[in-house]
């Protein structure tokens, strides 16, 4: 675990071939390459809603994003979530959700995003199809970027929001005396800075 640094688009910022400070090796020169700030700059967090609040953050993770060229298009993000790594800031909280009717952080000790396709919806937005695994369920799911930063800076922040059932992936149960949604999201928030390569190309 100690391998994990702690953690919705900048449009310079989008098609990096690293996300994390984990992977930053000698990106080839036709490449971007982008480094994000650590915590607490950075974060990943999650949300349900609750008859008590269910939320908090991810401590321990890891992202990379690879390209076979400077189109946006080409982008494959990966995001590798320590499920152990769970803060709620309730020790009862953490300690159900590591457990087997929720992570199972034991058997399943990482939550992961692969993603599939990058697909530009607008001017500053992306829809990013994948395959997300959790408790050793995977499925099809959408991580919707937003990006937001000075246009030529070469760095802002990445925003992005992921929302899924958590009953698709076995997730049935519930916390005593706590009544619980099925729906979960799951928020990412970077801040990155391109630290070499070209500049991205995008549709205008």
């Amino acid at each position: 675990m100690k391998s994990f640094k702690s953690g919705h688009l900048l449009r310079s910022a989008f098609l990096c071939l690293l996300f994390s400070p984990l992977s930053q090796g000698q990106a080839p020169a036709a490449i971007p390459a982008f480094q994000v700030a650590p915590p607490p700059d950075s974060k990943v967090t999650f949300n349900v809603k609750a008859s008590v609040a269910i939320d908090g953050t991810f401590d321990k993770w890891d992202a990379s994003m690879t390209f076979t060229s400077a189109d946006v298009t080409t982008g494959v993000l990966d995001i590798k979530v320590a499920a152990d790594s769970v803060n709620t800031g309730s020790g009862m909280k953490n300690g159900k959700l590591k457990g087997k009717d929720f992570f199972d952080a034991k058997n399943d000790p990482y939550i992961t995003f692969h993603s599939t396709k990058v697909v530009q919806t607008g001017p500053n937005t992306f829809d990013i199809p994948g395959t997300f695994t959790i408790r050793g369920v995977s499925k099809p799911e959408t991580l919707n970027l937003t990006e937001t930063g000075t246009r030529g800076s070469g760095e802002g922040t990445i925003m992005g929001t992921m929302a899924f059932d958590r009953k698709d992936y076995g997730m049935n149960s519930g916390i005593p005396f706590i009544k619980i949604a099925d729906r979960v999201e799951v928020d990412i928030d970077l801040q990155v800075k391109r630290v070499g390569g070209p500049r991205l190309v995008f549709k205008q």
